[in-house]
């Protein structure tokens, strides 16, 4: 009894984890453009089934969402790996802080700094990440980076360098898209939790 709940106990973070990364790409597919910034800049909500399994789960389940969830996007990537790359590393800087403060703090409140942290967290991460891996990879494969600065500067003529651009768009940008799918795992988190961890089942089992 006791190795087939060990099994158990195994076997569900695994089925979290697949389930959600699925779920994660496919939102990742749903991807648009918002009027104000750049349309390269996509907005998708596909951290959020991240942010939920890091909170249910643990964060390092979080971050193996993350991972999945680029791995299978490397099929249908035009940016040679970098664009995923770039997005799990950002993307992980949003998971793991939240959920390992949770893990720390199991409270509301602490579901709330540790959400607040990793927001903060990634939109810096960001930063450097678009600097020195995203942008330099763009601008010798896809846009020279004059091509690059005149979209932005097409929404805000003043911004004459990248860093500026980096910090008056994409920091903001990917604060809002942190903090969005933060905010929806705090909707479903309630209801959904008791079916991750497996508690539900184990009531059914009693009653």
């Amino acid at each position: 009894m006791k190795h087939k709940n060990n099994f158990r106990g195994y076997v569900r973070p695994i089925a979290v984890v697949a389930i959600m990364s699925a779920l994660s790409i496919v939102l990742m597919m749903l991807e648009f453009s918002i009027p104000i910034v750049p349309n390269f800049l996509k907005f998708d909500i596909s951290d959020f089934p991240a942010v939920l399994t890091s909170f249910a789960i643990s964060p390092l389940a979080g971050v193996s969402v993350c991972l999945l969830k680029n791995v299978l996007h490397l099929f249908y990537t035009t940016t040679s790996g970098v664009g995923e790359l770039a997005n799990f590393l950002i993307s992980t800087s949003l998971v793991f802080p939240a959920g390992l403060i949770y893990a720390k703090i199991r409270t509301r409140k602490g579901a709330m700094l540790g959400s607040a942290v990793g927001a903060l967290v990634s939109a810096m991460v960001c930063v450097p990440v678009n600097y020195f891996i995203t942008y330099p990879f763009y601008a010798s494969v896809l846009l020279p980076m004059d091509a690059i600065m005149g979209l932005y500067q097409k929404i805000l003529p003043s911004v004459d360098s990248l860093e500026e651009a980096l910090l008056i768009f994409n920091l903001p940008f990917t604060f809002v898209k942190g903090t969005v799918c933060i905010l929806l795992s705090f909707l479903v988190y309630k209801p959904l939790s008791p079916i991750l961890k497996g508690t539900y089942a184990k009531k059914t089992e009693k009653n």
